[in-house]
């Protein structure tokens, strides 16, 4: 099992000098023995997942610049992927994946913007994408501004699907605040999507503050560390397994806090026939 954990100090700030010693992981309460540890800078296979409804008409300017801003900001030899959604979505590359920035661009302002939120299966669609990328690490950035309202498949749906992914999902929810069900709706279903991944839902006051989280998101995503282990329960059961990560701060580090995936769901053996 791989987990990529981010830990900050008590001001929200990046811990960067910790130890495989500081590092405690357990599955279903039990203490697992780490296989490796590593603190580095490694490039990712990511997914811009942009909502292209028609209530993002006035804001798609600014949040295709934020996710440029995005996309410069973290490694240069990621490779990226861009999905647009309304109704549907849509990924808009002529290749699976480029780390061009030309065609990136080019990609993010095809911008059509009406229709419905279709996010969950945007999501979806978007993690069984990831699949095809060759890095280790995998992560999607999803910018929209309201509630799923046309999606065949459910939060709880899209909520399993990014526990059983291997990606760290961030989002960013430009939420209205005259609409204040569908906001909390919004809000919460961003929450359970990223929380179960081990990523984080930021929702800003307004769409100039999107830049500044998307270069706040990438610096996150390269300053993490990566620990493994072989689970002491080996059974291929399909059941969930929650995970844990304490770190112990060494001596002179003051309280500190750990963001990584909350558990994973343990592959089933095969079946006869299969």
């Amino acid at each position: 099992m791989v987990l990529h954990a981010t830990v900050v100090d008590s001001k929200g700030q990046f811990v960067p000098d910790l130890k495989e010693q500081d590092f405690h992981v357990f599955e279903d309460h039990v203490e697992q023995k780490l296989s490796s540890f590593r603190r580095e800078d490694i490039p990712v296979t990511m997914g811009l997942v942009i909502d292209n409804s028609g209530s993002m008409r006035p804001k798609r300017s600014r949040v295709t610049a934020a996710a440029l801003t995005f996309v410069e900001t973290s490694n240069p030899q990621d490779e990226v992927f861009v999905v647009n959604f309304n109704d549907d979505y849509y990924l808009d590359l002529d290749k699976d994946f480029t780390n061009d920035k030309k065609e990136l661009k080019g990609a993010l302002e095809r911008i059509d913007s009406s229709g419905s939120t279709a996010l969950y299966d945007a999501l979806i669609g978007s993690l069984d994408h990831l699949k095809k990328g060759k890095k280790d690490k995998k992560v999607l950035l999803v910018i929209t501004d309201g509630e799923d309202d046309a999606s065949r498949k459910d939060l709880a749906f899209a909520v399993q699907a990014a526990q059983q992914s291997n990606a760290l999902i961030y989002a960013i929810g430009l939420f209205a605040d005259d609409a204040r069900k569908e906001k909390k709706a919004g809000m919460r279903a961003l929450k359970a999507i990223t929380a179960a991944t081990g990523g984080e839902a930021y929702f800003p006051d307004s769409v100039e503050q999107v830049e500044a989280l998307c270069a706040q998101i990438a610096h996150d995503i390269r300053n993490q560390y990566t620990v493994a282990y072989y689970p002491t329960n080996t059974a291929r059961d399909g059941t969930f397994r929650t995970v844990q990560v304490q770190v112990v701060p060494p001596r002179g580090h003051g309280k500190m806090s750990v963001r990584t995936r909350p558990g994973y769901y343990a592959p089933r053996a095969a079946q006869k026939g299969d």
